[in-house]
């Protein structure tokens, strides 16, 4: 389901490579120590709520010169404890994320969820996982570590990313997949689990904090830059972000921006991005338009000045033309025959 996340040829390109070069998957994570470069991009944390708080990272894509810092993370105090959503995207920023967590409370991580396996929002597990720390992640998320993608990702990151990625980079398995919507407590407060895929990838999960009023969406909302959608389902990412508004949070953290308190206006730039490709891609697609002369054609004017539009735009459509086709097929497919 999910080897589309790395093209076919960078798997080949790398697999030789990371036989060698990747350990394996492993809940015994080293430290994010000497081992690592430093992080020493700026990173703060910002309490939207009473229990809730929030580590946003730059705006654009992941860079050297970010250190890999483009994603959020968030964390929730509680008096027995500690639940993090999301672990940033390398060891270094993992460690960073525990020690910002240790200046704000003297209560321990004890859960960490991650909205999805993307690597900016989960490498920073190997610095955070230890003994008496579950993470936790839908079971759509076995799927993709069976597939060669997570070595061919790392492999990339590797290269891309160095010294902050480096040999001793692991994938961190999660200890607990869940296959429905959970609800539990921690220290009084109640945390819903909402499973939101297939949207921006078949495992969303948010984490809705009941007494705070604070949803926690990850890659279901990107505020000030283009969203990132080669794995996405388009059409089912605009419903899930129905599901988003049909909750009323007095606070929405995304995967990429700053926190919002008013998610019918914030959320109106992911959807109507999203609502354009698919109107774009498919009137090409209807007229039998190939992608080239589909992208060629279109008036990117009003999205072309956001952050990471360069990096990203182009694959977005291409992954959108590719729905488009999907979904026609099926409905071929589903036709009923005389």
């Amino acid at each position: 389901m999910r080897a589309c996340r790395t093209p076919r040829w960078l798997v080949a390109a790398t697999a030789a490579f990371v036989a060698v070069a990747a350990p394996a998957a492993t809940n015994a994570a080293p430290s994010a120590g000497p081992e690592f470069a430093p992080s020493t991009v700026p990173m703060q944390a910002v309490q939207v709520a009473p229990h809730s708080w929030i580590v946003q990272g730059q705006s654009g894509v992941v860079s050297t010169a970010n250190q890999g810092f483009n994603a959020n993370a968030g964390f929730v105090v509680t008096p027995a404890g500690v639940v993090v959503f999301d672990a940033l995207g390398t060891p270094a920023l993992g460690r960073r994320l525990a020690a910002i967590v240790a200046a704000k409370t003297p209560e321990p991580i004890r859960r960490i969820v991650i909205s999805h396996y993307h690597s900016d929002h989960f490498y920073g597990l190997q610095a955070l996982k230890r003994d008496g720390v579950e993470v936790w992640a839908h079971a759509l998320v076995r799927d993709y570590l069976a597939t060669d993608a997570p070595a061919a990702r790392l492999a990339e990151r590797q290269d891309s990313l160095a010294p902050w990625v480096n040999s001793l980079t692991r994938i961190v398995v999660p200890d607990r997949f869940l296959d429905d919507d959970t609800r539990f407590e921690l220290g009084g407060v109640a945390f819903r689990l909402i499973h939101a895929g297939p949207a921006h990838t078949p495992e969303d999960l948010m984490l809705w904090v009941e007494q705070d009023g604070v949803l926690f969406v990850g890659d279901l909302m990107f505020t000030g830059r283009i969203p990132f959608v080669a794995d996405a389902d388009v059409s089912a990412w605009i419903t899930a972000l129905d599901r988003v508004l049909a909750l009323k949070p007095r606070v929405v953290v995304p995967g990429h921006g700053p926190a919002s308190t008013d998610a019918v206006a914030d959320l109106a730039m992911t959807r109507d991005y999203l609502i354009f490709l698919r109107e774009q891609m498919r009137a090409a697609f209807d007229e039998m338009l190939d992608f080239d002369t589909a992208y060629q054609r279109v008036d990117w004017s009003r999205f072309a000045k956001l952050p990471a539009f360069e990096a990203a735009n182009r694959r977005n459509a291409y992954q959108t033309y590719l729905n488009v086709e999907r979904d026609a097929l099926r409905a071929v497919r589903n036709r009923p025959r005389n």
